[in-house]
């Protein structure tokens, strides 16, 4: 698989966004309406990938720079996950832990300092991937913190040497 950035209107963005909401109608009845503004997916303050194979789209994931400002559990120098997403004919080829470990380097290497993120229970693959990659569950934040199935997690990152949290207000 080749991981290369996109922004949000990137045709191929926009169609994985759009399986990944449609893989939450079927799991949830509805579509994730925590809202995403493209502009924060974009360096230095996060990041979105496209993972393809054989030239084709097939899986997605960002991140974007999150902290106090945004919930009071949150931290400064916290990067939130977004949109992880591996089409299901490419399920089960190691694409998504591929995907999260580029988002954690380039999260680290713009000088992060953790990884949070929201999943849902009616996601086991998802839980399993996050927990077995060092994910621990963490206090409830965002826009699912009072949501039942909600599932909070985060992960300390490995800062590279002499790199500070970036400013992700600017």
């Amino acid at each position: 698989m080749v991981l290369c950035p996109r922004d949000l209107g990137h045709p191929d963005s926009v169609a994985l966004v759009a399986a990944v909401q449609a893989g939450y109608v079927v799991r949830y009845g509805g579509e994730d309406s925590d809202a995403m503004d493209p502009s924060v997916f974009v360096p230095p303050r996060g990041l979105f990938l496209i993972g393809y194979v054989d030239g084709l789209p097939v899986a997605s994931g960002g991140w974007r720079c999150v902290g106090p400002e945004d919930d009071p559990e949150l931290q400064r120098g916290d990067t939130q996950i977004k949109r992880m997403f591996v089409v299901s004919a490419h399920r089960g080829r190691g694409l998504a832990r591929a995907v999260l470990a580029e988002l954690e380097r380039t999260a680290a290497l713009a000088g992060r300092q953790r990884m949070v993120l929201e999943t849902g229970s009616m996601q086991p693959e998802a839980i399993g991937l996050y927990e077995s990659s060092g994910y621990r569950p963490t206090t409830r934040f965002g826009y699912y913190r009072d949501a039942p199935n909600a599932r909070h997690y985060a992960k300390l990152l490995a800062v590279p040497a002499g790199s500070g949290a970036a400013d992700c207000r600017g």
